[in-house]
């Protein structure tokens, strides 16, 4: 990446996967915790996604027409399938013959070839992106840290869930399923770690019953770029974001913001 598309900030994509409770109640949202050696969010909880790679922009050019969707977000939706096969072993926003079998071979030629179109061509699978929904962009650009990624976020649904995860070792040391709340609650008790923006999701997300509702909310409010701006005006200097995107809690003392 040249130090002009750097200084614009590195495109990821990141997928919020739900599933219904299995104990009933509010529904179960996917997390992972990052290697502590990671150059970005090391030892934090957040939701599997990761940069988009040139090959995703490249059949994002090919794939877009057909999806409805502008090329850079069709290739910001595909870093999405990808990455959630890769570091979770789930096989969404695919279409095609798919089961815990395929999809663990389809995983696994995935980390040899680094690259969805192959693995597309050799199971006969096709991609679905409706099942994506988009939900969320932050781009922190004007925060001091030492990696800023442009980061879209979407929403998926597995239902019941009934579906084995295991983590990618390369970047992520736990899978764990938990409802919006159980996570800021477990922050709370210092039993894990989240990011501003992974916080700022989580109470959106919190505010959930069901994903069709997350998902109503979603379609109902346009994604706009959330640039987290420090606001020095009071006797404590705050981070905010927009007042009208969603966000129960748009503010947070900027002394306890947790960063990459």
């Amino acid at each position: 990446m040249s130090n002009d598309s750097a200084a614009q900030g590195i495109p990821a994509a990141t997928i919020i996967i739900f599933r219904k409770a299995p104990e009933g109640g509010p529904p179960q949202v996917l997390m992972t915790v990052r290697s502590k050696g990671m150059a970005f969010a090391g030892g934090m909880a957040v939701f599997p996604g990761g940069r988009v790679d040139p090959e995703d922009f490249a059949l994002g050019e090919e794939l877009a027409q057909e999806h409805g969707l502008a090329p850079d977000e069709a290739a910001h939706q595909i870093a999405a399938v990808r990455e959630t096969l890769e570091e979770t072993g789930l096989a969404l926003g695919l279409a095609g013959e798919i089961d815990a079998s395929r999809a663990h071979a389809a995983r696994a030629m995935l980390a040899e070839v680094g690259a969805l179109a192959p693995v597309l061509e050799a199971f006969g699978w096709r991609l679905e992106l409706a099942q994506i929904t988009p939900f969320a962009r932050w781009f922190p650009k004007n925060e001091r840290i030492p990696r800023v990624y442009d980061t879209r976020f979407y929403l998926a649904d597995l239902g019941t869930g009934e579906v084995d995860v295991s983590i990618d070792n390369a970047e992520n040391t736990h899978l764990f399923w938990t409802s919006a709340q159980g996570a800021l609650d477990a922050a709370e008790r210092g039993e894990i770690k989240l990011i501003f923006p992974t916080r700022r999701n989580l109470e959106r997300l919190a505010l959930f019953g069901s994903f069709a509702e997350a998902r109503a909310q979603a379609e109902a409010i346009p994604v706009r770029t959330i640039v987290p701006q420090i606001d020095t005006s009071g006797e404590r200097p705050m981070l905010r974001i927009m007042a009208d995107a969603g966000y129960p809690i748009t503010a947070e003392l900027l002394e306890t913001v947790a960063r990459g």
